[in-house]
């Protein structure tokens, strides 16, 4: 572990610390991205040490690594509903509501999450903000006709509560970027949110606009994991705020659990 940045290390602490809320025979939505990766590690050396679940990736990407590490891989449909889903975020505020969709995921990573008793959230302490909107607003959009949802975006944005009204087409190099589903992706640069809920509602009126990247009234709990092994749990539902730490230590299992 002592070569890993103090971010990768924040990273790891929270994503191990959400693997507890897994429990024997759960079905777990399992999120894409640099963070919700090292969760799929985790569950996969609670995999090889007996624990079983069902995992459904809310990408491809997170499938490979799934199966790479044991974890029994199932579909949505077959799973029809999920005990947890843990996933990390671009950004989230003092209620847990989140951006997510830097990874590009976040159609799956919805529906997903909208599927489960419970959405955890994984993170580094940098990802926390006083208002949403730093972080680049995804929407998924259909192909067909993007520039002029892209338009149509630009025009609904002038009468909402942001800052900046500026928005482009994810490329993937010199092509546009491709979903999972197909889709092309528009980052809107907003700078501050004003009212996140009432931009998701109308982003999905929009024609052309498959889904956005808010995640309001979703997040159940966040995990914050800190460079020098501190987590800290806020659980939306309960009202509380608790600490738990983890010491590195240069073994298999890479730290040492030392209390809450």
């Amino acid at each position: 572990m002592s070569d890993l940045s103090p971010i990768d290390k924040a990273k790891f602490v929270a994503a191990k610390q959400a693997a507890e809320y897994v429990e024997d025979g759960m079905g777990v939505g399992l999120g894409t991205g640099s963070t919700a990766a090292w969760l799929v590690k985790c569950l996969g050396e609670k995999v090889a040490e007996g624990l079983k679940i069902r995992g459904v990736p809310t990408s491809s990407r997170t499938a490979e690594l799934a199966r790479e590490v044991g974890i029994d891989v199932i579909s949505l449909d077959e799973a029809k509903w999920l005990d947890v889903t843990i996933d990390g975020a671009d950004e989230f505020d003092g209620n847990l509501n989140l951006i997510k969709g830097g990874g590009g995921a976040l159609l799956q990573e919805k529906i997903v999450a909208t599927a489960s008793d419970q959405m955890i959230v994984i993170a580094d302490a940098s990802k926390q903000v006083e208002t949403l909107g730093a972080f680049p607003l995804p929407i998924e959009v259909i192909p067909f006709g993007w520039q002029t949802t892209k338009t149509l975006v630009e025009e609904t944005l002038v009468g909402l509560d942001v800052l900046g009204r500026s928005t482009s087409l994810r490329m993937n190099g010199e092509a546009p970027y491709y979903t999972d589903e197909g889709n092309h992706i528009l980052d809107l640069h907003l700078n501050r949110i004003g009212n996140a809920r009432q931009l998701s509602l109308v982003l999905n009126q929009i024609p052309g606009v498959v889904e956005n990247g808010l995640f309001i009234d979703i997040c159940d709990v966040v995990v914050i994991g800190h460079g020098d092994g501190r987590v800290e749990l806020r659980d939306i539902n309960a009202g509380t705020v608790t600490e738990a730490r983890h010491e590195f230590i240069e073994t298999d299992n890479l730290f040492t659990e030392i209390g809450d």
